[in-house]
């Protein structure tokens, strides 16, 4: 019967197992557990993302249109306004970037409805919960969303209605796969040290071990000292406090702590760990551990060229072939300012504008805007002799001779 039992457990997802395992760590129950709601509680998972759809959405994000071999910001073009601004009455750019960026990495996947003016150009952008979201299939194409609100009203959005933004496609290419499925084990092992390391504050001592008793007890006996144990000595608040035994009682303890079975670095490894499956260097989800200030630094750069690099090229990828029309994407292109991220310290700055200016393919005007500095009117025409530090980069400290 009992078999029987577990059998049916298991076929609906519900088979039970011993929750401890060796030396008394949990055994996780089942993969199932990890979704977008529960990984969040892993502090890393949460910086994680966060540290991502942050950055993603407080990045300038400008459409361009090409003339010639130069381009000029399209402040014209509708599309513009929603990228830049506010996608829709209810959120500004930054809002629905982040959020869009979050849900892609949660869940693999995120939506938004598209509405298009009498032109056929993008008028707003209205975010659509993943959770809510169907995807018709038909063949090896998407044929449509279905899309069920608050309120239990279902509709069916066409494919260039709605603005899908994928994560990396795994087994199907049309449909992204979240780090978080991706390796949810990872999660799951974080979760159980954290469950663990909960547990010891919650039902642990200090002298946790064997109570033994002279003679046999009998059953009301076994459960009255168990419940006086557990008044007295369990749990946080008691944590500390010195048993007194009678009638030859003793108590042994037996369980290892925390620092003999290594559960604080566990719980930092799973901390990179998470970073792993991001792609994100630890340092910025508030692991220091092995830090300095030079490769801080080079890891916060490495940040935006590996890991944000991907994710603004797939905002762009994503824009150029869903909100503009065939023909605009001839002329027009979206793309990411990132340089202010890239800058470095001033002295790093000023040697590489000096650089730029002395040998002639930077502008001293064009040092001036990336600075967001005034422009100064015939700048770029003034010998070199008048203008020997346009920026006001630090100068040398003088020698005593």
């Amino acid at each position: 019967m009992k078999n029987i039992i577990t059998r049916a457990l298991s076929a609906i997802g519900l088979e039970k197992r011993s929750t401890l395992g060796m030396n008394g760590w949990p055994v996780p129950l089942s993969a199932s557990t990890v979704n977008p709601d529960t990984a969040q509680s892993v502090a890393a998972c949460y910086a994680a993302v966060s540290a991502i759809s942050e950055a993603i959405g407080s990045l300038p994000l400008h459409l361009y249109r090409r003339d010639g071999d130069d381009r000029v910001k399209a402040i014209e073009h509708p599309l513009h306004a929603v990228l830049h601004h506010a996608p829709n009455d209810q959120q500004s750019s930054v809002e629905f970037r982040e959020w869009m960026t979050a849900s892609m990495l949660l869940r693999g996947n995120a939506y938004s409805r598209i509405t298009r003016g009498y032109d056929g150009q993008v008028r707003s952008l209205d975010p659509l919960q993943p959770d809510r979201v169907e995807v018709f299939r038909k063949g090896d194409r998407i044929a449509g969303y279905g899309y069920t609100d608050r309120d239990g009203k279902r509709e069916t959005l066409l494919p260039d209605e709605v603005f899908h933004l994928r994560h990396r496609a795994g087994n199907d290419p049309l449909m992204g796969v979240s780090p978080i499925q991706a390796a949810r084990a990872v999660l799951q092992l974080a979760q159980s040290e954290a469950q663990h390391g909960q547990s010891v504050w919650d039902n642990g001592t200090r002298a946790s071990g064997i109570l033994s008793m002279p003679g046999r007890l009998r059953p009301e006996q076994r459960t009255a000292i168990a419940a006086s144990w557990a008044t007295q000595y369990a749990g946080g608040p008691n944590a500390g406090k010195v048993p007194v035994l009678d009638e030859g009682a003793t108590f042994t303890p037996i369980t290892l702590s925390n620092a003999d079975s290594e559960w604080v670095a566990s719980r930092r490894f799973s901390v990179e760990e998470v970073a792993r499956i991001f792609k994100i260097p630890p340092t910025l989800i508030g692991d220091l551990s092995h830090s300095t200030y030079s490769n801080s630094t080079e890891m916060a750069r490495w940040f935006v060229v590996h890991t944000l690099g991907r994710h603004m090229a797939a905002w762009e990828g994503a824009i150029s072939r869903q909100l503009l029309t065939p023909a605009g994407r001839r002329i027009y292109y979206p793309e990411h300012s990132a340089e202010g991220m890239l800058r470095g310290d001033h002295a790093s700055r000023s040697a590489f504008y000096s650089a730029g200016v002395n040998d002639g393919w930077l502008k001293r005007s064009e040092v001036r805007k990336l600075e967001n500095l005034p422009a100064i009117e015939g700048i770029d025409d003034a010998p070199p002799t008048q203008i020997s530090n346009p920026i006001g980069a630090p100068l040398p400290y003088p020698s005593k001779q």
